[in-house]
Formats: C-alpha cells, sequence, structure tokens
C-alpha cells in the first residue's frame, strides 16, 4: 500500500468519523417528554443550577410546524448569577439543529430543556438580534415552580393598555462576557396573533402593542374553535379529551379574544403534571392572578429571521384556564373554565335614503375579562368590525346603540352618531374610543368590581357627512312672563348645505325666578361635560351610581334647549342638584369628609325640551331674557 494510499484512506476515516460525531452531538432523544401523573405538586426530575457546567449537552422542545414538539440540541455555555434580578440566575445556551436556521423565534418561550431527563428550565430569553449564533436564556425550572407560592396581587409591571410604555423586562449582560458592545438578555416573544384583524387595525393599535412591550402579528383562524360556541354563555368550556393535551414542547395559547375575531398569545409549555402546566419562562401580561382560557395550538411555520423570527401560530381548543402570569411563567389549570364576555357587533350599510340596508354583518365573539384589558378589547374589535367594510369611507357617518348587561344592575342603553369633524382622529376611531369609555367607566369603579354579563352594540353606516352646527337664534320679545310661551327661531347650519330655519317654543316655568337668565341652545356635549366630569372626580361612587350615570348621557344627534339662571348646581354622585342654596351646600358639605367633596358650578340649567335630527349636531348658542 502506497504512502498516497494510506494517506487519502485516513483522510477519508477522519471525516466520516468528523460526520457521526457531529451526528451523535445534534440528534437528541427521540422520546419526547410527556405529562407525569398528578402527585401532589411534586416536580417531575430537576436538576439544579450548581450542577450545570460549561459544554454540557441538553435538548430543548418545541414545535417548528403542526402540533408535534421536535428536539432541539442545546450546548451550556455557563450560568449568569443575578441576572433576572436577586437569587434569580440565567443559563446561557447555545441552540443547534433548525433553531441555527430560524434563530431563538418568538414562540419558543417555555421550551423545556433537559438534560439526561432531567428537566432543567425553559428557553425564555434571547441575547442580540442579528447575531448569527443562536444565544438563549433558559429560566432556571425552580423560578417556575415558585409560581404557584405567589399571593394573589398584581404586579406593578402588569401590562395593561393604560400603561403605553416601552418594556423594561431587559436585563443586562457585562461586556466582558459578550464582547465590547453592551448587550442585554430580553424576553421572547410570545407574539400575539390577530386572527380576523385588518391591517388598518394593526397600524392603528400596534404602537400601543408596543409600548407595552408586546408585538403582534396577523394570523388566520385555527380548524377547531370550540370557543365560540361554549364561550357564548359566559365562559369558555375545556373540550372533550383536554385530560391529554400540552404536552412539553408543544404550543399554548392564551387566549384574550375568540369567536369570529380571535386575539391570542402563543407560547411553549415547559411543564405539565397532569393537573397544572407551566409555560413560557417569562411574563406574558404581568397580569399576577388571572383567569383567561388556556388552548392548543397549531403552528403553522417557524419564520426564519435575523431580525424578528417568529412562530406562525393559531389557537384551537380550549383546554383549561390561565391562573396565573408571573415574572418567570405562566401557570395553567387543565380542565378549568375561564369566564368571557359574550361580545354582539352589528353593522349595516344604508343607501342613500338613509332608510334600506343594502348590506350587514353580524360579528360574534368573546372577550376576556379584566378591567384594564376588556375596555380595550371592545374598542379594538369595534374599529376592526368597520374596517372590514366595503362601504368604509372618509365622509360616513355611524349611527351606534349599545346596550350593556351588568349583574344586578339595571341595563345600559347607550347611543351616538358620530362623524367626520376637525378632530384629527377619524370617525371609527372616535367611535371606538367612546365605546371603551364606557367599559373603563365601569371597571374603574372603586367600591364594585362590575360583572359585565354581556355587550352588544349595533352600527349604522349612513352615506355622506351628517353634521350641523347651532348657528344662532332669534327671540320676538327678550321679555317674558313666568308659566308663559317664548316663540324662538333657531338657525342651524348643515354640512355643506344652506341654512336650515326650525321655530320652536320654549316653555317658562311657572313660578321661575324674576331677573335676568339665559336661554341656551346646545348639543349634548355641552350638558353632558360637568356631569360626567363629576363622576369621574368621585372615587366613592358605587356600581349603582356609575350605571345611573351612564344612562343619563344625553345622544349627540339632538340640540337640547335649556334655562340657565345664575344659581349654583351641586352634582352628589350621580345626581344633579339644581338651584341649591349656599347654606344647604355648606351644610351639605361639613357632613362629608375633605376626600369626598362635592362638585359645584355656579349655574343652573334646567333642561326644557329636545328635538332630535338625522345628523350629529355640535355648538352652542344663548340668549339672554328677562322673566317678570
Amino acid at each position: 500500500m502506497t504512502t498516497l494510499h494510506l494517506a487519502r484512506q485516513l483522510r477519508a476515516l477522519a471525516i466520516a468519523l468528523l460526520v457521526v460525531s457531529a451526528a451523535l452531538a445534534q440528534t437528541p432523544p427521540a422520546t419526547q417528554p410527556k405529562p407525569v401523573a398528578p402527585r401532589g405538586g411534586v416536580a417531575p426530575p430537576t436538576m439544579p443550577v450548581l450542577q450545570l457546567k460549561p459544554g454540557m449537552q441538553a435538548t430543548a422542545w418545541t414545535v417548528f410546524a403542526g402540533h408535534e414538539a421536535e428536539p432541539v440540541p442545546i450546548e451550556i455555555i455557563g450560568v449568569m448569577k443575578n441576572a433576572w434580578g436577586p437569587k434569580q440566575d440565567i443559563i446561557l445556551g447555545k441552540m443547534g439543529g433548525k433553531a441555527q436556521r430560524t434563530n431563538v423565534a418568538g414562540g419558543m418561550s417555555g421550551s423545556p430543556v433537559y438534560i439526561d431527563g432531567k428537566l432543567i428550565g425553559a428557553v425564555a430569553l434571547r441575547l442580540s438580534v442579528f447575531s448569527p449564533d443562536a444565544i438563549c436564556g433558559i429560566t432556571p425550572i425552580d423560578l417556575m415552580l415558585e409560581i404557584n407560592g405567589f399571593d394573589r396581587t398584581q404586579p406593578n409591571s402588569a401590562r395593561t393598555p393604560d400603561k403605553v410604555r416601552a418594556s423594561s423586562d431587559a436585563v443586562t449582560v457585562p461586556a466582558a462576557m459578550v464582547g465590547a458592545e453592551p448587550l442585554s438578555l430580553v424576553p421572547i416573544d410570545s407574539p400575539l396573533v390577530l386572527s380576523g384583524f385588518t391591517d388598518a387595525t394593526l397600524r392603528e393599535f400596534g404602537p400601543m402593542f408596543r409600548q407595552m412591550g408586546i408585538s403582534v402579528a396577523q394570523g388566520g383562524a385555527g380548524p377547531v374553535q370550540a370557543t365560540a360556541s361554549a364561550a357564548i354563555h359566559g365562559s369558555a368550556k375545556p373540550v372533550a379529551g383536554w385530560q391529554r393535551s400540552l404536552n412539553p414542547g408543544e404550543a399554548v395559547s392564551g387566549l384574550l379574544v375568540s369567536g369570529d375575531m380571535s386575539m391570542a398569545g402563543t407560547g411553549t409549555v415547559t411543564y405539565n403534571d397532569g393537573k397544572r402546566v407551566l409555560a413560557f419562562g417569562h411574563p406574558f401580561l404581568s397580569l399576577g392572578p388571572v383567569n383567561m382560557p388556556m388552548a392548543k395550538s397549531e403552528v403553522l411555520m417557524t419564520l426564519a429571521s435575523a431580525f424578528q423570527p417568529n412562530k406562525i401560530a393559531n389557537a384551537t381548543d380550549v383546554v383549561g384556564a390561565l391562573k396565573q402570569d408571573r415574572h418567570s411563567g405562566i401557570m395553567g389549570v387543565l380542565g378549568e373554565q375561564a369566564e368571557m364576555v359574550p361580545y354582539k357587533v352589528k353593522i349595516r350599510s344604508f343607501a342613500e335614503n338613509g332608510t334600506t340596508v343594502q348590506s350587514g354583518k353580524d360579528l360574534s365573539m368573546q372577550v376576556f375579562v379584566q378591567q384594564k384589558w376588556t375596555p380595550f378589547l371592545m374598542m379594538v374589535a369595534l374599529f376592526n368590525g368597520v374596517s372590514q367594510m366595503n362601504e368604509f369611507a372618509d365622509d360616513v357617518t355611524y349611527r351606534v346603540s349599545g346596550n350593556l348587561e351588568v349583574e344586578g344592575q339595571s341595563k345600559i342603553a347607550l347611543t351616538n352618531i358620530f362623524t367626520q369633524t376637525e378632530m384629527p382622529a377619524p370617525p371609527p376611531m372616535q367611535m371606538a374610543m367612546w365605546w371603551g369609555e364606557k367599559f373603563n367607566r365601569l371597571f374603574a369603579n372603586h367600591v364594585r368590581m362590575p360583572r359585565l354579563k354581556s355587550a352588544s352594540i349595533t352600527l349604522d353606516m349612513l352615506p355622506q357627512r351628517r353634521s350641523m352646527a347651532i348657528e344662532s337664534a332669534f327671540a320676538g320679545t327678550s321679555e317674558v312672563d313666568a308659566g308663559a310661551d317664548l316663540p324662538l327661531k333657531v338657525f342651524l347650519r348643515p354640512f355643506r348645505g344652506g341654512r336650515l330655519e326650525r321655530a320652536i317654543t320654549v316653555k317658562i316655568p311657572a313660578g321661575f325666578p324674576r331677573g335676568d337668565h339665559r336661554i341656551l341652545l346646545s348639543d349634548a356635549d355641552t350638558l353632558n361635560r360637568m356631569q360626567a366630569m363629576a363622576g369621574m372626580t368621585s372615587r366613592f361612587i358605587d356600581l349603582p351610581q356609575t350605571v345611573s350615570l351612564l344612562n343619563q348621557e344625553r345622544t349627540n344627534n339632538r340640540m337640547y334647549v335649556s334655562i340657565v339662571q345664575s344659581r349654583p348646581t351641586v352634582y352628589l354622585e350621580d345626581k344633579t342638584l339644581p338651584s341649591l342654596p349656599a347654606s344647604v351646600a355648606n351644610v351639605m358639605q361639613n357632613g362629608r369628609s375633605a376626600n369626598r367633596s362635592l362638585f359645584t358650578i355656579p349655574e343652573t340649567a334646567t333642561e326644557q325640551a329636545s328635538f332630535a335630527f338625522e345628523e350629529a349636531v355640535n355648538g352652542s348658542y344663548s340668549l339672554r331674557i328677562r322673566v317678570n
């Protein structure tokens, strides 16, 4: 055998050994971990952080497509001490296999990591964005198992729509560990997948989601939507076979909206003891105790990207309820039911005559119950329903009629008209904000948490901009006797139309005080403003008073006629006390604590009549009169 031939054989053998070694190094055990039977809260075999050493070979399980989890090799780089807070270490690892191509993708949060069959934690963080190395941070399983021991308070870092700020969950890594440029470990996105939502909705509300530290993506409806029928009755009932769902490594979703529109945050299951499920390895919305439907999820694909890799997934069957949303992960209970609010949106498009319905759409969905998120979700869903219509246009007028049913309270009926104005917000956004504000007032009640049983709204789209302004008014005489009628002529200016004249008669009440007064012709906002302000400034208005104030709101398709006199009005909870003598107001105030003061304005407006129009009425005008 020649020297050249021997050299070739040795080279071939070396190459073969390298190939085999690489294959062995990247071929983890093929058996996916399964849930274990409940054992009184005892965790499956785990490996503490102290036993980890650099170079150890681990295996993560996650879904790249479909429902089945696949193994991903991970090489342990080391342990970052106190990286996520005092006594909260983070394990640093380098992912191989398919993850080398996809990088650490959104939706991998919670992927369980094992060494020799022992659970060490969940993939939850990533380091850098454009790095070719798929470096991940692993939340130790001990931190996740602590979730059940926390109290039932809401963390200050809760991601709610009233806190539009950038996420501050980044963990700084010492520059010496990763090079001269400072980097940070950040939680992997648990993308909020919006199905049935338009691009216009994502453009309008995407910035608000991003400021809450939440990434959103468009998706499609899942193949099974058991939630659509089950949640109509107020709860998301788990499907049959929930006992065998959510194996470690499979995709899991928390549902915020389900039905004709859906909104779900997706991650990966870390641990399942047969009843309780741990996932994500980092917070979802940081809400603390929650009651949110928990569902299986189907991953359509994992999008590889150097900038924003993400799993594209659909939530499918409800199998339980999320109960905790904490710093080190989320916890759900299989078989539990989460309450949701049935929500119906009816949209009708009318012809030019304003009476013939040309087309319509009925939408039915269910909304997650939470004091900050429910109003926001109601608002987003309404805006989205409008933007789906072909009749959507710049100069469309929206006539809305809504009903809210709160347990133990009278039904709330709301009506209004919205059309193009000089305001920067378009009419659909104005309408959505008006609708969401009603839920905010209910859920912001400081005395009692409402139980919202249902919400529905009918929206009529009327062609053209329909608005008119109160321009001026004229009275035949400036002096009138108490108990007499005062005829008026009112002039209104429609949008791009000729001036309209309306003859009305104002009845001066018998016994009305003598002196100088005003006749006020106004829109609804002018009269609603003070009453709404009084309600918002009192922290002690109970739920019945809040419902009463909502039902007292005037609608803006009417012109209101009031007599204004120079006597103070006192607002007490949901009650308006006109022409209250100063001595009585002082006695009432002295009997109340300093932080429960009365809300007072110097004038009293006594509403005498109102006149309906097919347009939105705006503006006001005053006439001075003398009552003899």
